[in-house]
């Protein structure tokens, strides 16, 4: 097997760019292979085209599967598939659990049942059971047929927990031991391994029944005397363990807090189901962070950016029509002024300040709302201290800020009421702003919705309107 370079962040762009051009190279010579009748040009043009097959293949060889996975993401729907076929058979299912959902699913389309069916085996319990939604219901009975009781339970553990929990994520990679054994007896057992399993810094510790008693450290292992039994050595107090039912979010948190590689994941009777690796962390928090990024945007999943254009607008379109009627409220609210707005033309200038500052303030506040909640740092009874704090924000911001916008206005319009209706105006949309900030984005979890989703597109209709209204009618009722 050809040994794969080192993954480099900073050379990912580089491969990128290798692969396109040879892929531009390759589809030179089939347009000229069309255009030509000449058997020399031909015969020419066959060699080069095999030439560019073999440093494609070569150069997909040496790529990690991580960074065979982006560039399919960076790559044209046709471009894509024919890189797909290039990539050598046993990379397939490492490179399927690294792609994006909506990129995974344009490959496996392209994928027979025999294919789908060799990927499936090729993976662990845990990979399985990612993959096994999106696969053909036949393939994965095929599969769990051919696997032993004992990984059959494995799988279906794993299938059976909601996404978004730890059992969702587990990981039947382990290794374990007997607490009555002595450190020598560990070693010896250990070089049996060809290799341990990915991110192991410590030994789970078990007894006949697979209760969790403890974790021996490989550096406990390493340091002590090798005549110690494992019970001597081993840690079993102030342990960190998840319950598969356990919200992944809060792992990931736990992880970060206590600098974790690996944590066991035991049932209500203390039996060690599983484990969970960093790994599987730094995975969930990117899916996590891409969602937010995409809820905020008012985007119900993750899209491919070279889909066609149907199953885009079938991602964007809801929001777009919430933001449309909003859109359309705003513009009734300002032809309800339309007689002040003819009669103080400084008033049409103006208002998109207001408005304008206002959707900041309120996408500030929900930023960190939901930051909040996603860290588990916001409890029900915290709300109103919550709402209390950004409220004072936004007097202090409007009254400063305001103010300040209120003096320009005097200056320009030399008018000093309309430098303070503009003043109050943007006082009172901040206060607005802060308070949807908070309560939008609490009220969507408290009824079991996404609290990122679409927030940005509430507030920023909620501003708009609310600061156009509070603008226009001050001024309706002070200056004319």
């Amino acid at each position: 097997m050809t040994e794969q370079k080192p993954r480099d962040p900073d050379a990912f762009h580089q491969h990128l760019h290798d692969i396109q051009d040879l892929l531009a190279r390759q589809q030179l010579v089939e347009s000229l292979e069309h255009r030509q009748n000449m058997p020399h040009r031909a015969l020419v043009e066959t060699i080069t085209h095999k030439q560019n097959l073999a440093r494609l293949s070569r150069k997909l060889e040496r790529l990690h599967p991580a960074d065979i996975a982006r560039i399919l993401e960076a790559l044209p729907l046709a471009d894509r598939w024919f890189v797909w076929d290039m990539v050598r058979a046993d990379k397939d299912g490492e490179i399927l659990l690294e792609v994006s959902d909506a990129v995974r699913a344009t490959l496996l389309r392209t994928m027979d049942p025999d294919e789908l069916k060799a990927v499936a085996e090729s993976l662990d319990a845990d990979e399985l059971a990612d993959l096994a939604p999106e696969l053909p219901s036949e393939i994965i009975q095929d599969v769990l047929d051919s696997l032993d009781q004992k990984e059959q339970e494995q799988v279906r553990a794993a299938m059976s927990y909601p996404e978004g929990t730890v059992g969702a994520l587990m990981d039947f990679d382990m290794v374990t031991v007997r607490e009555d054994v002595t450190l020598e007896v560990v070693l010896r057992y250990l070089r049996r391994f060809e290799a341990l399993p990915d991110h192991t810094d410590k030994l789970f510790v078990i007894d006949r029944d697979d209760r969790l008693h403890g974790v021996l450290t490989l550096e406990s292992l390493l340091i002590n005397e090798p005549e110690k039994q494992v019970g001597q050595v081993m840690k079993s107090r102030s342990l960190v363990t998840f319950g598969p039912d356990d919200d992944a979010n809060a792992a990931a948190n736990a992880f970060e807090r206590y600098d974790l590689v690996s944590v066991p994941v035991i049932d209500d009777e203390r039996r060690l189901i599983a484990r969970v690796t960093i790994a599987d962390m730094v995975d969930q928090i990117r899916e996590e962070s891409e969602a937010e990024i995409l809820s905020h945007a008012g985007l119900r999943e993750e899209e491919d950016i070279f889909a066609s254009v149907i199953q885009s607008v079938k991602n964007r379109w809801a929001w777009l029509a919430i933001n449309l009627v909003t859109a359309f409220l705003a513009s009734r609210v300002i032809d309800l002024f339309h007689d002040s707005i003819e009669e103080l033309v400084a008033l049409a200038a103006l208002m998109p300040i207001v408005a304008g500052i206002g959707g900041n303030a309120g996408n500030q506040a929900i930023t960190m709302i939901v930051r909040a909640l996603a860290m588990g740092q916001v409890e029900p009874s915290g709300m109103w201290r919550l709402l209390r704090k950004e409220v004072g924000v936004a007097l202090i911001n409007g009254l400063v800020w305001g103010g300040v916008v209120g003096v320009l206005a005097w200056w320009l319009y030399r008018d000093p009421y309309l430098g303070l209706v503009m003043t109050a105006a943007m006082t009172l949309n901040l206060l607005l702003a802060a308070t949807a900030g908070v309560l939008i984005p609490l009220i969507r979890q408290r009824l079991g919705r996404d609290p990122a989703l679409g927030s940005s597109v509430l507030i920023t209709a909620l501003t708009d309107s609310g600061g156009f209204f509070i603008f226009l009618g001050l001024a309706t009722l002070f200056l004319l």
